[in-house]
C-alpha cells in the first residue's frame, strides 16, 4: 500500500459518517422470526387468491394486524427468498451479506468465520448502540450458549443464545437463563406454567423494549430474533387454545397424503409474536421515535406446514424457501410499496446500509437494494433473479417475479410458474416455449455459482444440468446421477425440525 492510501480510503467513509451524525439519524429494529409461512401473515394473504389465502381450510387464518400495519407503512416484499432454507445458513448470509459456503456456516451448527463482518459491526463503527437478543444459531454446537463470546458488532448480547426452542426464561443472578429444567438439571422444552413474563417470545419482547428504551436518545440497531413458531408448536395461554376450534385441512399440494403438525399451536406462536410486535412498536410510539426507526420484520426461513405433504424446511419449495419480509422506513420508503423483485437474506446486508446511507465494507455477494424501497425502481442493470442452494448439496436454485427454475443433484430439473401455479404443482421444465426462461435462470444460476464459489456446482450432475440450462442446444438429456430417481422437487428432503 502507498504511504498516506489509507487515509485517502477512508475519507469517503469519515465523510459519510460525518454527515449521519446529526440528530436525524435513524434507529432500527430488526423483529426476525424462524421457520415462518408467509401465508400466516394478513399482509401477505391479502394478495393472494382466495385457495392460496386460505391454504389450510376455507376461513382459516390468524390474525396479525400489528406485522400487517409495519406493511401499510412501508413496503412489503413478495418474493423475498432464504439464501439457504435453513437455520445457520440463512443467518449467516442475513448478517453478512454473503452466501453461507463463504461464511464458514453452510449448514446447522457451523460456527460462522470469525472474519465476518455484520452489518452490526459496521453500524457500531459508525456509533450506533448495538444489541442482540434470543436465537442467535451462528456459534456452532452451544445448546443454550448464552452471550456467545464472538459478538460480530451486537455488543449488547446478555440475551443472545446460540441455538434451541425453549419455552420459559428468567432472569438470573448471572443473566438470563431457561426456567424450566428436568430432574437432572437439564434445561427443557416444557411449556407448563408459562405466562406473559415467562414464555419466550415475551421475555425476549421485554429485553427489545428495555434497550430502546435505555437507548431512545442515541441511534440504535437491536436485533430480536423470536425462536418462534419454530417447533414445538406449543405455546402458552390463552394462544394455545384459541384457534383448537378450525379443522385444518391439508393443502392442495399434499393431495391427500403427508401430514401436518399442530397448526393450531403453530398459529397460536403466530398471533403471540404478532402481539409483542404490536408492545414493541408501541414502545417505539411512546418513546416518541417511531417516525425515526426502521422497522424490519422477516424470518430466516419458511416451513412446509403440510404443503406437498412435508413438515418444516430445506425445500426449494416457496413454503420452505420463501420469507416474509416487509419494512416500515417513515420519509424514506413509500407507504403501501410492494416490492415484486426477487431477493433474498444475502441482499439484506447492503441494502440496510444503502437505506441508512452507511458506506458498505467489503466483500458483500448481495446486492444494494435500497433503489427499490427508496423508488420503487430497480437501479439501471438490475437482474432480477435471486438464487438459493441447499445446505446438504441436493439443489440449487434461481428464482425471479415469475419463475422458478431448480436443478437437483438426485433428480431431473424443475421449472414453476409461480404465478399460474403458486402450489408449484406442474414441472415445465420441458416446456419448449419455457426454453428462454430455462436459459435465462440456468445462465443466472451460473453465473452466481461462478461468482460465489458455489461448491454444489462441482457435482456431476448439478454441473451438467446447469449447463445445459444456460446454453439450452439441442433435446434435453438427463445426466448420470449417483441416486438416480423422478419427481423433482417433491423428492427433496426436508432439513429437519432442528435447533
Amino acid at each position: 500500500m502507498k504511504p498516506g492510501s489509507l487515509a485517502v480510503s477512508l475519507l469517503p467513509l469519515a465523510a459519510a459518517l460525518h454527515a449521519a451524525d446529526g440528530p436525524a439519524r435513524p434507529s432500527v429494529l430488526i423483529i426476525h422470526t424462524d421457520e415462518h409461512n408467509v401465508r400466516t401473515l394478513g399482509c401477505y394473504r391479502a394478495r393472494m387468491a382466495e385457495e392460496q389465502a386460505f391454504l389450510w381450510g376455507a376461513g382459516i387464518a390468524v390474525e396479525t394486524p400489528h406485522i400487517d400495519a409495519i406493511a401499510s407503512r412501508g413496503a412489503l416484499c413478495e418474493r423475498f427468498y432464504a439464501a439457504s432454507p435453513v437455520c445457520t445458513p440463512s443467518r449467516a448470509s442475513f448478517v453478512t451479506g454473503r452466501y453461507p459456503q463463504n461464511t464458514g456456516a453452510p449448514a446447522n451448527d457451523r460456527p460462522m468465520r470469525d472474519d465476518m463482518v455484520t452489518f452490526a459491526e459496521v453500524l457500531r463503527r459508525a456509533g450506533y448502540r448495538t444489541g442482540y437478543a434470543g436465537k442467535w444459531h451462528l456459534d456452532g454446537i452451544a445448546k443454550p450458549g448464552w452471550a456467545p463470546a464472538r459478538k460480530f458488532g451486537f455488543e449488547d448480547n446478555r440475551a443472545m443464545f446460540n441455538r434451541g426452542h425453549w419455552k420459559q426464561f428468567e432472569d438470573t443472578p448471572t443473566g438470563p437463563g431457561v426456567k424450566v429444567r428436568n430432574a437432572r438439571g437439564e434445561p427443557t422444552y416444557d411449556v407448563g406454567g408459562a405466562d406473559a413474563a415467562s414464555f419466550s417470545t415475551d421475555f425476549l419482547a421485554d429485553k427489545a423494549i428495555a434497550f430502546i428504551r435505555a437507548h431512545r436518545g442515541e441511534p440504535f440497531c437491536f436485533m430480536l430474533s423470536i425462536p418462534d413458531p419454530h417447533g414445538p408448536n406449543t405455546v402458552r395461554p390463552p394462544y394455545d387454545t384459541q384457534f383448537q376450534h378450525f379443522a385444518f385441512q391439508l393443502p392442495p399440494s399434499a393431495q391427500g397424503a403427508g401430514r401436518m403438525e399442530n397448526m393450531a399451536g403453530y398459529f397460536g406462536m403466530v398471533k403471540c409474536i404478532d402481539d409483542n410486535v404490536g408492545r414493541i412498536v408501541a414502545t417505539l410510539q411512546d418513546t416518541g421515535i417511531l417516525a425515526n426507526t426502521l422497522v424490519v420484520f422477516t424470518a430466516d426461513h419458511g416451513d412446509m406446514c403440510g404443503e406437498h405433504g412435508r413438515v418444516n424446511k430445506g425445500l426449494p419449495h416457496d413454503g420452505s424457501a420463501r420469507i416474509p419480509f416487509v419494512i416500515a422506513y417513515p420519509g424514506r420508503v413509500p407507504p403501501g410499496l410492494v416490492i415484486r423483485e426477487a431477493l433474498s437474506t444475502v441482499d439484506f446486508k447492503p441494502t440496510l446500509l444503502g437505506l441508512l446511507g452507511v458506506p458498505p465494507d467489503d466483500g458483500n455477494e448481495g446486492r444494494d437494494a435500497s433503489a427499490l424501497f427508496l423508488t420503487g425502481r430497480a437501479p439501471a442493470g438490475w437482474e432480477d433473479v435471486a438464487c438459493s442452494r441447499h445446505a446438504g448439496g441436493g439443489w440449487l436454485m434461481a428464482v425471479n417475479r415469475r419463475h422458478k427454475l431448480v436443478v437437483y443433484r438426485d433428480s431431473d430439473p424443475c421449472l414453476f410458474d409461480l404465478v399460474a401455479d403458486p402450489f408449484e404443482m406442474e414441472n415445465l421444465f420441458g416446456k419448449e416455449a419455457l426454453r428462454p426462461t430455462v436459459r435465462a435462470l440456468g445462465k443466472a444460476l451460473a453465473d452466481y455459482a461462478a461468482r460465489c464459489r458455489e461448491p454444489h456446482a462441482e457435482q456431476p450432475a448439478i454441473r451438467a444440468d446447469l449447463d445445459w440450462a444456460a446454453e439450452a442446444t439441442g433435446p434435453y438429456t438427463p445426466p448420470q446421477r449417483a441416486q438416480p430417481g423422478a419427481g423433482g422437487a417433491r423428492r427433496a428432503r426436508a432439513g429437519g425440525n432442528d435447533d
